[in-house]
């Protein structure tokens, strides 16, 4: 093979950013993003933004009323300017798109993982996932985004003296990996998303259990070979998301964070 042959073979394995292939995006952190939420954090991973607010409701579904338990329900959506060409809201189209709630209901669930709900009480933290600008990632930057939020929501409940023991058990975070020109690698961003030939979503807790796995080849099946090496990336990746979510929750209030 000729040098030039050599140098087009790197060009093609390159990722576009010049990232590692076991290295996240800069994420950057916002403390209080809005005014009126206890739990608001604005999370920048990479090109993609979300910001994540959590709300407490002194009620819970009708199921679960009397028993004692809390809920945590998330929503989930990706505004207008968020995407080119525009994206058209929901709400003009008379109904939640499939992938909204599909990506609500793993917010939801994810979380809801990490929480003792007889602790929390009979009430409902709300946590909203509002995309301002994606590049790939928007679901799993808002699993780690949201469990920030919901932690600071956790936070002044227990500081209002509403609740005595605290309900969250474990941090939750999660990372896009997959394979791209045969390559594994971590935390794909729109380009390399958009020609994969494997995707994967991964969500943990910290203690390094599997939530949920959300894998498709998508170009072609994958081996088990490869799908190690991928889990392998995910743990470091959401090693060090937890890493994250942990030095920013002992930050005060009104405070930015680059990692």
């Amino acid at each position: 093979m000729s040098d030039n042959q050599t140098v087009d073979t790197a060009a093609v394995q390159a990722r576009p950013d010049g990232r590692a292939e076991d290295e996240l995006r800069p994420i950057k952190v916002t403390k209080n993003f809005t005014k009126f939420a206890p739990g608001s954090v604005l999370i920048e991973s990479g090109d993609t933004k979300v910001l994540c607010t959590a709300m407490v409701e002194e009620k819970v579904p009708p199921f679960l009323r009397g028993q004692g338990k809390g809920w945590v329900s998330a929503e989930y959506s990706m505004l207008p300017s968020s995407t080119q060409p525009r994206k058209i809201r929901d709400r003009s189209k008379g109904k939640i798109d499939g992938r909204s709630n599909e990506i609500q209901r793993l917010i939801g669930r994810s979380l809801r993982s990490a929480v003792d709900l007889e602790k929390l009480g009979e009430r409902t933290v709300w946590v909203d996932c509002d995309v301002i600008q994606a590049d790939g990632g928007t679901r799993t930057a808002s699993i780690t985004g949201a469990w920030i939020a919901l932690r600071d929501a956790i936070t002044d409940l227990m500081n209002q003296g509403l609740i005595d023991e605290d309900p969250l058990q474990d941090n939750v975070a999660a990372v896009s990996v997959g394979v791209r020109d045969g390559r594994p690698i971590l935390d794909l961003c729109y380009l390399e998303d958009s020609g994969a030939e494997v995707d994967m979503n991964v969500v943990m807790n910290s203690r390094g259990e599997i939530i949920e796995i959300q894998g498709t080849g998508e170009e072609r099946p994958f081996t088990k070979d490869e799908f190690s090496e991928l889990m392998r990336l995910a743990e470091i990746g959401i090693d060090r998301l937890a890493q994250i979510q942990n030095e920013y929750a002992e930050k005060p209030a009104d405070t930015e964070q680059n990692n």
